[in-house]
């Protein structure tokens, strides 16, 4: 009987060594990656597409540890609103068999790429006008293709053992587009590119210089690496040429000098960032700019440190708010913009783009803000596009850890200025560009900080 129990002893205890770890200990990872790019004739920001200079993609990861899967996407388009934002993320959370609380999906904000909003465009089609400024069933098409695509890395998800964090300055391309004269108030806009002598030699102003890199590998294999940055995506567009700009240019080099990783770039709180002090709009800057940024990436790939990593490691947090309106927002007059068929077409879609925020707002709609935390490292995912105020701020909420953004979340409240911006004048904050109320500061920051404290 002795001989016996000892022999269970032993037995057990090797089984124990042997087995891999406990489900709710493996963390699995499955990366996606379509095509998003519209077909000639197609509109994007500014224009009908009339050439192909780069293609578009739609590409991310799905989390798979001891709870709901987690699905990171990142879009080559300008935005992605309102309903058509729902309507994505709950398509990309069944393919991944989550919630859709659980998907964080971003555009990268290139002017040259398409828009979504299904709101927007039912309100243009009661019109007769949505074909001037959305492609409807290109949209339903490329979220079928991220279904496919993630149904079956689900199927072929590989195991993570450790996390890489890195990062590093890049040099030269970022800068303030709202440069302040002695009143306090907004003196000069520097916008993406410019070749005012004066205006370019202001100083960068506020900007967050350092890219940041998550990565994540099995043993020594890299599977998949995340990067985020915080700048207006623009070298020169608007005249439909479609492209995935100098990001998606240096997502490519980076991509090309580390055969089989798939690299996922995500744009940061760039809203008053562009690269206007170092671009001067012509063709000749965008492999510039890329090589630029690019280097950045490789610097910080090259200072990546690597920690064991379990499923239990993985934290993701929500917290929905309710974003202030801005009080230029009546529906009235909306809706007389929008029946105004001599009003010219980009205010039509402007109106388009006010109202359907106002009634997603009136019909009681909270913006879900989220945090991932992965051990060491948080990424908080907020919607339109944000001031890099938000992103610096959120790093001092939590100084000892690599705190990422991705911002360009749900485009429908337009620009997220700060409290104070909104009474220093500048385009952002203007009733053409912000949806939402000074007040907007508030209500994100505390829910920063919130996602942030909760992942200590």
């Amino acid at each position: 009987m002795r001989y016996l129990t000892a022999s269970v002893i032993v037995l057990m205890g090797l089984c124990c060594f042997a087995l891999p770890a406990r489900g709710d200990e493996t963390l699995r990872i499955a990366t996606f990656n379509v095509d998003a790019t519209p077909p000639i004739g197609s509109p994007v920001a500014y224009a009908l597409t009339r050439k192909i200079d780069d293609s578009l993609s739609a590409r991310g990861i799905v989390l798979m540890g001891r709870d709901k899967p987690i699905v990171l996407c990142a879009v080559d388009w300008i935005g992605i609103s309102n309903s058509g934002h729902d309507q994505w993320r709950e398509a990309l959370a069944r393919a991944a068999g989550t919630t859709r609380d659980r998907v964080a999906l971003h555009a990268l904000h290139q002017h040259d790429g398409p828009r979504c909003d299904f709101a927007a465009a039912a309100l243009l089609q009661q019109r007769g006008m949505e074909t001037e400024h959305f492609d409807i069933p290109f949209a339903h098409q490329t979220i079928d293709r991220c279904v496919k695509a993630i149904q079956e890395a689900v199927a072929h998800a590989r195991p993570v053992t450790h996390l890489g964090v890195g990062k590093a300055r890049v040099e030269k391309v970022a800068s303030n587009r709202r440069i302040l004269g002695s009143d306090g108030r907004v003196r000069v806009m520097r916008w993406s590119s410019c070749t005012d002598p004066a205006t370019i030699d202001e100083p960068e102003g506020l900007i967050d210089p350092w890219v940041r890199l998550l990565s994540f590998w099995e043993g020594d294999e890299a599977i998949a690496m995340l990067s985020y940055y915080a700048t207006h995506p623009m070298s020169h567009y608007g005249q439909g040429d479609v492209s995935a700009d100098f990001v998606g240019m240096a997502r490519s080099l980076c991509e090309a000098k580390y055969p089989g990783l798939t690299h996922i770039h995500f744009s940061g709180a760039g809203g008053n960032i562009a690269a206007g002090k170092y671009n001067d709009g012509s063709e000749k800057m965008r492999p510039i700019l890329a090589q630029r940024l690019a280097d950045g990436m490789q610097r910080a790939w090259q200072s990546t440190v690597k920690t064991p990593i379990v499923g239990s490691d993985i934290r993701w947090r929500v917290k929905r708010v309710r974003l202030p309106i801005a009080r230029h927002l009546v529906e009235q007059d909306l809706l007389a913009l929008l029946d105004d068929a001599n009003a010219e077409a980009t205010k039509r879609l402007g109106a388009a783009s006010h109202l359907a925020w106002l009634q997603r707002h009136n019909s009681g709609h909270e913006t879900e803000i989220s945090c991932l935390h992965l051990g060491a490292a948080s990424v908080l995912h907020l919607p339109g596009e944000l001031f890099v105020e938000y992103q610096i701020a959120a790093q001092a909420f939590k100084p000892d850890s690599m705190v990422c953004m991705a911002a360009y979340g749900d485009y429908g409240p337009g620009y997220i200025g700060t409290e104070i911006s909104y009474s220093q004048g500048g385009y952002e904050t203007s009733p053409d560009a912000s949806r939402v109320a000074p007040q907007v500061e508030g209500v994100l920051m505390a829910a920063m900080k919130e996602l942030l404290a909760e992942g200590r």
